[in-house]
């Protein structure tokens, strides 16, 4: 797990703006520090200098996060296995 920015702000539009410390692409997913998957980078924004990232949120309770640090997870997080019920 690499820290790679910090929340700074929850846009009207339902996105998250992200200060990053280091480069991601779009599409991949930042996570915070348990691990669990907050949001997905649509698209990057801003100088290549200093860059910013908006991205879709994926938990309705974001506001939490505002101002705490991001992870990226290089490898794949272990999808559970979901039973599925069947009528008999």
């Amino acid at each position: 797990m690499q820290e790679v920015g910090e929340i700074i702000h929850l846009a009207n539009s339902g996105r998250v703006i992200i200060r990053l410390r280091r480069p991601l692409e779009e599409g991949d997913y930042i996570c915070d520090d348990s691990g669990r998957r907050i949001g997905r980078v649509t698209e990057l924004i801003g100088p290549v200098a200093a860059p910013f990232a908006s991205a879709i949120s994926l938990t309705n309770n974001i506001k939490k996060y505002v101002g705490s640090n991001v992870y990226f997870l290089e490898e794949p997080v272990m999808k559970r296995n979901k039973s599925r019920r069947y009528r008999r």
